[in-house]
């Protein structure tokens, strides 16, 4: 059985995609399949992360909305780019990770935004994924705010991770989206907050975001040069394994896993 992990955040520029990625190398790592989808069909980004050059795409998920091909026809096997500082592979023998990227030509943006598609469609892909490739999580990388494909990401969620940064308008909004999950009844709630300076006090700003939302914190991940100098080119989680946001990831992981 695949576990579905979304990650969402109320507003965008909160580093969702990067954590997202992340998270999936760190899956791997620990031997696992993972796929991974991008349904921020109007700003993709996640497949750069992966050095996944978008002009030699075959397929995307928007054309498997279109009909044009199976959902798995447009899935990228992106295993062999989880390398370490060295440029040498860091997946065990039978990890794997797939990604289903999203177009970014501005006629296939445009036409999304214009002809919509029947979200059912987008349901049954997720699952035909899963089972097609025989995954053990699927992360979704949600489109920021809410709307008809971020419901349906978080209702067939077992895991839903809001990210939010210290500030007070994406406060208000994860409150938001965490009510709604609520009503959706989302086996497990997590917060992460990202992009703290270093010099807060992460536990206290950890219980002071517990206290307010009564969600347990997973991590408080810093901002630093280190992810600002990879520039979404590459997974600090396998480059630098030690980096306190990598060891972020892992305790996220660990609270996935322990559930």
């Amino acid at each position: 059985m695949t576990k579905i992990i979304s990650t969402h955040s109320y507003r965008g520029g909160t580093g969702k995609s990067n954590l997202t990625a992340n998270l999936s190398a760190g899956l791997a790592m620990r031997g696992k399949r993972v796929g991974i989808v991008d349904t921020d069909i109007q700003s993709p980004g996640i497949h750069t992360l992966f050095k996944v050059d978008p002009n030699h795409l075959r397929f995307t998920l928007n054309d498997y909305l279109w009909g044009r091909c199976g959902v798995v026809e447009a899935a990228v096997d992106v295993t062999n780019g989880l390398l370490d500082d060295q440029d040498q592979p860091v997946a065990p023998e039978g990890a794997k990770v797939f990604l289903l990227p999203s177009s970014i030509k501005t006629g296939e943006i445009a036409r999304i935004l214009k002809e919509k598609y029947e979200v059912d469609d987008l349901n049954n892909g997720f699952q035909d994924f899963c089972e097609q490739l025989e995954l053990d999580y699927l992360l979704i990388d949600t489109h920021p705010g809410v709307n008809e494909e971020t419901l349906l990401s978080i209702a067939i969620s077992d895991t839903l991770m809001l990210i939010l940064r210290p500030d007070v308008q994406d406060y208000q909004g994860t409150a938001v989206t965490l009510e709604l999950a609520r009503k959706l009844q989302v086996p497990q709630l997590l917060l992460v907050v990202n992009k703290a300076l270093e010099s807060y006090d992460f536990q206290d700003l950890s219980r002071r975001i517990f206290s307010s939302y009564r969600t347990p914190v997973a991590a408080v991940l810093p901002v630093s040069t280190e992810l600002i100098q990879i520039g979404s080119t590459g997974l600090i989680r396998t480059l630098q394994p030690e980096h306190p946001f990598s060891q972020g990831v892992e305790q996220i992981l660990d609270l996935i896993a322990e559930d």
